[in-house]
């Protein structure tokens, strides 16, 4: 058993004689690298121009993350009521529709009284942030802005590449589309 002390007795003065090679040729390379070895108070500016750099992308990164949960918060007040003015769209289609047969009835009280609950429910609509998306016949086609439905043979050279009817209505809510208009294309 002594020779076996003995013998692992070297291996760990070598390791410790590798570890102290180690540390000097670390020490060495940051000599050579830098011209001269650094005081201890360069040391400290050195360390401390780091903290004030990790300071200050923290910071930086921070401010962007401030900025960035504002932004998301103001785009989700805008469109917080989007599901109910998409659930209201189909009601307004056929109000729109209906006003349209009672707007050719004779008897005018009928006609006055819808004709002020349509208004009334069209302003209400767009005071929460409605709009009409604006597509109209004989507008060149765009996907960005409208959903082709079909397409028929132009019924003028004009129309060729154009939208030739208006199916359904589109609306957006501030800056997003809720529902694109669909449109007829004359090929």
């Amino acid at each position: 058993m002594s020779t076996e002390n003995t013998e692992k007795e070297p291996l760990i003065h070598e390791n410790e004689d590798a570890n102290t090679t180690n540390q000097t040729t670390e020490t060495t390379e940051k000599e050579i690298e830098s011209g001269v070895e650094l005081s201890v108070e360069e040391q400290l500016q050195e360390d401390l121009a780091k903290e004030k750099d990790k300071f200050l992308r923290l910071f930086a990164e921070f401010e962007n993350y401030k900025k960035r949960t504002t932004k998301e918060r103001i785009d989700l007040f805008k469109t917080a009521n989007q599901d109910v003015l998409q659930a209201m769209l189909p009601v307004l289609d056929d109000f729109d529709r209906a006003w349209n047969q009672i707007s050719k009835s004779e008897d005018e009280a009928l006609v006055k009284g819808v004709e002020l609950i349509h208004e009334k429910l069209k302003s209400t609509l767009i005071s929460k942030g409605l709009e009409l998306v604006s597509v109209n016949i004989g507008d060149d086609f765009n996907a960005d802005f409208a959903e082709a439905i079909t397409q028929i043979p132009a019924p003028t050279e004009e129309l060729k590449g154009k939208i030739v009817d208006v199916i359904e209505k589109g609306y957006k809510l501030g800056d997003k589309i809720i529902r694109f208009p669909k449109v007829v294309i004359g090929n």
